[in-house]
């Protein structure tokens, strides 16, 4: 039985749905999620009892995600060790997304948290922390 409170699942509404699931596909299964189903307008990727869903369709309002806007900001995944962070970090850039804070990569969430923040060509930010 899955614990009470646990997180079930995330779905995230997207204007560009093959730029997600090339961004976020290409992410999650770094992370260790395997693709779960597909439909004609989105994708799901799942890990133990979570999943995430990337959907597309016509009631998605807008052209791009603001995160600074009340909502979601940001996914954070735990992504293993700094040299795993390191690696992701090195092989985003191919895959859609840019690296945030630059200036303060790996520390932009202080001096003892080392992670990566990323955003995608459509707003999404996810951070990824070291363990």
């Amino acid at each position: 039985m899955t614990a009470r409170g646990t997180l079930h699942h995330v779905e995230l509404w997207v204007t560009d749905l093959e730029r997600a699931r090339g961004s976020f596909g290409w992410l999650l299964e770094e992370l260790g999620y395997a693709p779960g189903t597909s439909w004609r307008s989105g994708c799901s990727w799942r890990l133990g009892d979570v999943y995430l869903v990337i959907e597309s369709g016509p009631d998605v309002v807008g052209d791009r995600h603001e995160r600074l806007r009340p909502g979601l900001n940001h996914l954070a995944f735990h992504a293993g060790s700094a040299a795993d962070v390191d690696a992701l970090v090195a092989a985003a850039p191919a895959h859609g997304w840019t690296l945030m804070f630059g200036d303060r990569h790996p520390r932009a969430g202080g001096p003892d948290h080392y992670a990566a923040y990323l955003e995608d060509a459509a707003g999404f930010e996810v951070e990824l922390v070291a363990g």
